[in-house]
């Protein structure tokens, strides 16, 4: 990955990419209104800023539960000489979309999505089959009170983050917008009207395929449109899930406490397992490790919670998006 210097602009330009990307006719156009710059140069900025892979990519993040997916955090224990062939099985999965190498015992962490109709217990014991790790962990979500993945590049008006609702219910879609949810899953294209082409590939004027867009995400089937950045790139140079042991009685006060902290990206609840008792887990970003562990200091300090264990991450192994294709209600 090449390094690049980034101007106030380019940082002014990646922070309303991530949190405030329009879902209109002329995107670039009304980006560069916003920040001062004609299209061609928002474009060309953008272009540039891909070719450094500071941002990865411009699309949607979809919430799966509510387009009848199921998910689940799992952790194995894998040897050293077994990492890389056990990395490239997991990989192959279509429905695992991250996928690290983390400091314990349990070394390697990833997700895996499956439609509805799947079974998660079952892809998991074919995995296990085939890669044979040493012990393994399942932690389903049990509730979600944060996922805001936002890297202040340093250009100011960050979004506040608006509080979950969380109730997991599958959405009924019409046939129109499940043919919208199957073609925005793509890189979007750095062009004028990047809508256009995708409206006219399913039959739809570009102003309906918007406004379908636009309820897919007022619905809450689309948690976000915009860029993913690779944090790495705009500073943050460390980060660490960090795993709580809660009182069940006091998971809800704890999860709101550690949702609130701006530098956590994920607070979950999941479920614990015989040799594993955490129960909520954060997902914490920072600039170097002296701030990673005064923030995991605070939020001990503010919750009196004390037993955790800090994942630091080590080696990222495969973070993309999974293809969702919704199920018919």
């Amino acid at each position: 990955m090449s390094e690049i210097e980034l101007d106030d602009r380019d940082k002014g330009l990646l922070n309303v990419l991530q949190a405030e990307f329009p879902l209109t006719r002329q995107p670039f156009a009304d980006i560069g209104s916003r920040l001062g710059l004609d299209e061609g140069e928002v474009i060309r900025r953008i272009e540039r800023l891909k070719g450094a892979q500071v941002v990865r990519s411009i699309g949607p993040s979809f919430d799966s539960r509510r387009l009848g997916y199921r998910s689940t955090l799992v952790a194995m224990s894998v040897a050293e000489d077994r990492l890389k062939e056990t990395a490239r099985v997991i990989n192959e999965h279509p429905g695992v979309s991250h996928n690290y190498i983390r400091d314990d015992s349990f070394n390697m962490w990833f997700t895996l999505t499956v439609a509805a109709d799947g079974d998660i217990e079952d892809e998991l014991r074919t995995l296990a089959e085939r890669v044979a790790p040493q012990r393994m962990l399942n932690l389903p979500a049990v509730r979600l009170f944060k996922l805001d993945v936002f890297f202040d590049a340093g250009g100011g008006n960050r979004p506040a983050v608006a509080e979950v609702l969380d109730n997991g219910r599958v959405l009924q879609l019409s046939a129109e917008e499940r043919t919208v949810i199957g073609v925005l899953q793509q890189d979007l294209p750095l062009e004028s009207r990047p809508f256009d082409a995708m409206a006219e590939a399913v039959g739809m004027t570009a102003d309906d395929f918007l406004r379908h867009c636009l309820r897919l995400k007022e619905g809450g089937a689309m948690r976000r449109f915009g860029a993913s950045v690779r944090h790495h790139a705009v500073g943050y140079k460390t980060n660490a899930m960090v795993c709580w042991r809660v009182p069940e009685g006091r998971v809800e006060e704890a999860g709101r406490i550690m949702a609130r902290q701006a530098e956590v990206s994920h607070c979950y609840q999941r479920e614990t397992a015989p040799d594993w008792p955490c129960n909520l887990y954060t997902m914490i970003h920072a600039k170097n490790k002296e701030d990673m562990q005064s923030t995991i200091d605070r939020i001990a300090a503010e919750t009196g919670i004390e037993e955790r264990r800090a994942l630091h991450t080590v080696r990222e192994l495969k973070k993309e998006r999974v293809k969702l294709k919704p199920v018919k209600t």
